[in-house]
């Protein structure tokens, strides 16, 4: 019996650009746990064998796919009922369902939740759903903002800046202080207070002449072209201070090994 099909959801876009993103996110990730597979197979000392005395090996990919909480054609219960199906007609019994989205605000914590209860009711009992830790969970996540070849980004004497969208829900920001914390930063936010420009002032009323900022987003896309648009209008009302912009996350196979890690119960750091 195969282990687990894994589905990675995602807010949705009208942008195409984060959908591609993590269609290459999941290739990646299918590829490592194919490798991992391979691996576990190689240094098992009573791995299983076939008639010949040979080792059996992963016949495939391991099954990934993806789902988009909004904007898509159809609901994300039957979008994961569609997914459910697909692994089930393949042999998998288990379905992990992990959400990319970096702050435990209303989609994660009510949202998807009530879409993966929705979708268990129309699924057959020989297929059990999983939802895994949203993936801004991951404590190592800090690490795939800087980018350690950028000057900038590892001056001592920069001002720095986490820049994330925002929730409105009770603690759900404190994700982006304490990475704020960890890179000796400042959590500045789209949607709420305080705001880039206010954390921008604020480092240049205290002397600060060279500020990064961090972009706290997966992937590129329309919300990041506002971002680069808004960093460009600070840098013509401060022309005396050198503005960095860091890049969004991206579909890496860093990400790929941290979301594996959160399906696989094996964090570290």
């Amino acid at each position: 019996m195969k282990s687990s099909a894994y589905l990675l959801i995602t807010h949705g876009s009208r942008d195409p650009r984060p959908q591609i993103a993590i269609e290459h996110l999941a290739n990646l990730i299918a590829r490592r746990l194919l490798e991992y597979a391979w691996s576990s197979v190689a240094v098992a000392p009573t791995a299983e064998k076939n008639i010949y005395g040979q080792s059996r090996s992963p016949k495939s990919i391991p099954l990934v796919g993806t789902a988009t909480l909004e904007l898509a054609p159809t609901p994300l219960h039957h979008q994961i009922q569609q997914f459910a199906e697909q692994a089930l007609s393949q042999g998998y019994h288990h379905l992990q369902i992990l959400p990319l989205f970096l702050l435990p605000g209303v989609h994660v914590m009510d949202d998807i939740p009530t879409e993966v209860a929705i979708a268990r009711q129309a699924l057959s009992a020989d297929l059990t759903l999983e939802i895994r830790p949203y993936v801004g969970s991951h404590p190592q996540l800090a690490q795939l903002l800087v980018n350690p070849i950028e000057p900038l980004e590892t001056s001592a004497t920069a001002g720095k800046i986490v820049l994330a969208h925002g929730s409105r829900r009770s603690n759900g920001n404190q994700p982006v202080e304490d990475i704020a914390i960890q890179l000796g930063a400042m959590p500045a936010y789209w949607s709420v207070s305080p705001s880039l420009e206010d954390q921008v002032s604020d480092f240049i009323q205290k002397g600060y002449q060279q500020i990064t900022i961090w972009p706290y987003f997966l992937f590129e896309g329309s919300l990041t072209d506002a971002i680069e648009q808004e960093v460009h209008r600070l840098a013509h009302q401060f022309p005396y201070a050198q503005l960095h912009l860091g890049r969004a996350i991206g579909p890496t196979p860093q990400l790929a090994e941290l979301v594996i890690q959160l399906l696989r119960d094996r964090l570290s750091g």
